[in-house]
């Protein structure tokens, strides 16, 4: 008897322990509990900590009110002004109500994540590019909106939404490389120019007050070369003032007038020095074996036949004298040149060779 009763302690403390451990449940500090009774939706959420249920009838569900972090796939659209763009986001989200969570959304994180997707897109069609390269605070405010106001019946508060990165293709970039480039060119320039025109302007003023006194420019020049003489790895260029360089030249210009040239003798006082033209000799006469002056071509066609020249005299053999080079017009006629005249200072052109009287022509025969 004391056998049974002792069995049918140990089976109902057995029973009792496999009640409690089915019935038994612990809620964590950031999960809420939603009952449901026989698949009724208990009025009371469980909250963290230690809860019963009753095994078999009443079934628990956690649902975890932490903030969720869920990145949204990339995107392909075309933008306002006709740009095929890929932009990603990232968003982030919690559960304010438990049971909507369970009961209005299937699953709520696989919606959130397929409005995120719609909305992403739909902003993406209604922006500039400007826009979402530059302006994405507003395109975020816009792009949370738009997620939030379904969520709100799903028992789900969007925190926040951030666009990660805008993909632009090659060419785009390329292209707005070299906008970029060419802006900030253009602001170089412009920079430049303001620059050099400020420049001008002080130093006409300072070209003003440096003609007024004519060392101080030469006191700046001795700066610049002390400032580029301190540098040892660099040559030095001294410039020299042109106005010394003429100076020097004609002060030697006078010295070379007096002094005489080598191997001629200084000349007395009232003596002049003859000229290369007196000094040369005198010419040497013709030779006789000049030829005769050229005729014209109508003369040589006029002439034609023409006889026999008549014989020149034999000259007697005269002493061999250096030629000079012949005038451009020679003598018209073949004559015994004249005998040497008699040294002299100034020899007297010899006189000119009379022409020889040209033989007439034949008149030609009367035929009968």
């Amino acid at each position: 008897m004391v056998q049974d009763l002792v069995i049918a302690i140990v089976a109902a403390a057995s029973v009792g322990t496999l009640y409690l451990a089915a019935a038994a449940k612990v809620v964590k500090q950031y999960e809420r509990g939603v009952v449901l009774r026989l698949g009724r939706l208990r009025d009371d959420v469980r909250g963290p900590g230690f809860t019963m249920v009753i095994p078999g009838i009443e079934r628990l569900r956690k649902v975890n009110m932490q903030i969720v972090t869920m990145p949204v796939p990339a995107q392909d659209g075309i933008t306002r002004d006709n740009v095929t763009v890929r932009v990603d986001a990232v968003i982030y989200f919690k559960v304010v109500d438990a049971a909507s969570a369970v009961i209005q959304v299937e699953d709520y994180r696989f919606a959130v994540s397929q409005m995120a997707q719609t909305s992403l897109r739909s902003i993406i069609g209604k922006s500039d590019l400007d826009d979402l390269l530059s302006n994405r605070e507003k395109l975020n405010q816009g792009l949370e909106l738009m997620i939030d106001s379904p969520a709100v019946g799903w028992g789900v508060q969007i925190d926040r939404v951030e666009i990660k990165d805008v993909s632009l293709p090659e060419t785009m970039k390329r292209s707005m490389a070299r906008q970029a480039e060419a802006d900030r060119e253009r602001r170089a320039r412009v920079i430049n120019a303001d620059a050099e025109l400020q420049a001008s302007k002080k130093l006409a003023e300072a070209a003003g007050e440096m003609s007024a006194q004519p060392a101080a420019l030469q006191l700046r020049l001795l700066q610049t070369v002390v400032a580029v003489a301190a540098e040892k790895n660099s040559t030095l260029v001294l410039p020299f003032p042109v106005e010394l360089l003429r100076f020097l030249e004609r002060a030697q210009q006078p010295a070379q007038q007096q002094q005489p040239a080598p191997g001629q003798q200084q000349l007395a006082p009232g003596q002049q020095q003859q000229t290369p033209r007196q000094q040369q000799p005198a010419p040497p006469p013709q030779s006789a074996a000049a030829k005769p002056q050229r005729q014209t071509q109508p003369q040589r066609h006029a002439q034609a036949p023409r006889p026999a020249p008549p014989q020149r005299p034999a000259q007697a053999q005269r002493p061999a004298q250096p030629r000079s080079p012949q005038p451009s017009a020679a003598a018209p006629a073949p004559m015994p040149a004249p005998p040497p005249p008699a040294p002299a200072p100034m020899p007297a052109p010899p006189p000119p060779a009379a022409v020889p009287a040209r033989p007439s022509r034949p008149k030609p025969l009367a035929k009968h």
